[in-house]
């Protein structure tokens, strides 16, 4: 399943990164590799963007770069 379409408060494991170019060293320098565990704080109003927590850190990523990351449930 993507990253984009988890539900808040539940923890998820990542299990691969469909991203190339740019936004693949982006994800990797903001803590997204495979294997990394991460909780879905909150979404946004609209839906766009959503608050992760992983590596102890928080993030905020658009739904659009979500899609691109491929987790499953803890």
């Amino acid at each position: 399943m993507g990253l984009d379409t988890c539900e808040s408060g539940k923890k998820y494991k990542i299990k691969n990164i469909n991203a190339s170019g740019k936004l693949f060293y982006k994800l990797l320098d903001m803590g997204f590799i495979t294997g990394a565990t991460m909780e879905v704080i909150r979404e946004a109003p609209l839906y766009d963007p959503m608050e992760l927590k992983i590596h102890n850190y928080l993030i905020t990523l658009r739904k659009s770069e979500a899609n691109l990351i491929e987790v499953e449930t803890i």
